[in-house]
């Protein structure tokens, strides 16, 4: 199995993203990986290595690069590259930790969109406070919505669900301003009908509050409102942490109490951060993409091709669309 990496992708790019790379070769004898970036940048911090094969590129997609025009214009840029050698078949799935946009721009004309997909979702999975994680989607790949294709969201969400994190008949749930089935405004009324008569475990409506408890294994909305939870949550995490790190450090004696749950909080801290669970996923594409956090770390990246991994071991794109097309033939 050969994974697609994006080397300029990210923050800490390329130092990062290769450390992730050697450390996913060491973890998974199953895999080759080919790597796309500047090699003169990448040099530094590459090793040779029998399963890694580096792709030299000209250019590479900056932060601030408007989507659609990068795509089509930055030919030789690492994220296209990557991008093209999966629709080509080179590679079987791709990573990168880069522009969001570019990267569901290239997945969407580039990788291409399964038939029958009307839009294609991005999916993290969030965390919870038993551990257990949940998927949400749309979470930024479109900001508005139609009731089908919340529908659609929920099929594949729960077919990841099921396959790649082992869960039995997972639970969908449709975040909305309140659990009582009248409740919210047309899209989530009208969303609530088709959910109901997908073939997916369909618990009804989940509120905000209730989403790191664990309320469901999956849940879906439009990728207006999930965006803004997302950054809700990072920002709330990041907040409490650092408020944590001052009481903490506000005396000696809370020093000392601090050394003696360091273990702990480290622990917590892990519990909190979603790139343990991997990347953001671009559902609905004939190939899996995984959308790394742009400051992922080494973990994160390996992380984040675990994912990849295991989405073509289980044929989730695959399973995806022969669920679309048989739901077309009914």
């Amino acid at each position: 199995m050969i994974i697609a990496v994006d080397g300029m992708g990210g923050d800490h790019a390329p130092g990062e993203i290769i450390k992730g790379v050697i450390e996913s070769l060491a973890a998974f004898e199953d895999i080759d990986i080919h790597i796309y970036g500047d090699e003169q940048a990448m040099s530094p911090f590459l090793t040779d290595h029998e399963r890694l094969k580096v792709i030299h590129c000209t250019e590479r997609i900056e932060p601030d690069d408007e989507p659609v025009r990068a795509i089509r214009r930055k030919k030789d840029a690492s994220m296209v590259r990557m991008a093209q050698a999966v629709k080509d078949g080179e590679a079987a799935a791709c990573v990168s930790a880069g522009n969001t946009g570019a990267l569901m721009a290239a997945g969407l004309f580039v990788v291409g969109r399964i038939d029958g997909i009307e839009r294609p979702a991005l999916a993290p999975t969030l965390p919870t406070v038993d551990g257990q994680g949940f998927v949400m989607l749309d979470l930024g790949a479109n900001a508005d919505a139609k009731p089908s294709q919340l529908g659609q969201y929920a099929v594949m969400g729960s077919i990841y669900a099921e396959k790649v994190r082992g869960i039995a008949k997972p639970r969908v749930g449709l975040l909305n301003i309140g659990t009582e089935e009248g409740k919210g405004n047309e899209l989530t009324k009208a969303a609530y009908e088709v959910l109901y008569n997908e073939p997916v475990h369909f618990i009804g409506n989940v509120e905000a509050r209730d989403l790191l408890t664990g309320v469901a294994d999956v849940v879906v909305t439009d990728g207006f409102t999930g965006n803004m939870v997302l950054k809700s949550i990072e920002g709330t995490a990041q907040a409490f942490f650092t408020m944590l790190k001052e009481v903490y450090g506000s005396s000696l004696k809370s020093k000392l109490s601090a050394g003696l749950i360091k273990d702990e909080l480290r622990g917590l801290k892990n519990k909190m951060d979603y790139t343990e669970y991997g990347g953001a996923c671009l559902f609905g594409l004939n190939s899996p993409v995984i959308k790394a956090h742009g400051s992922s770390n080494a973990n994160a990246i390996l992380n984040a091709i675990r994912q990849a991994r295991t989405m073509v071991q289980y044929d989730v794109c695959g399973t995806i669309r022969e669920t679309v097309r048989k739901a077309e033939t009914q």
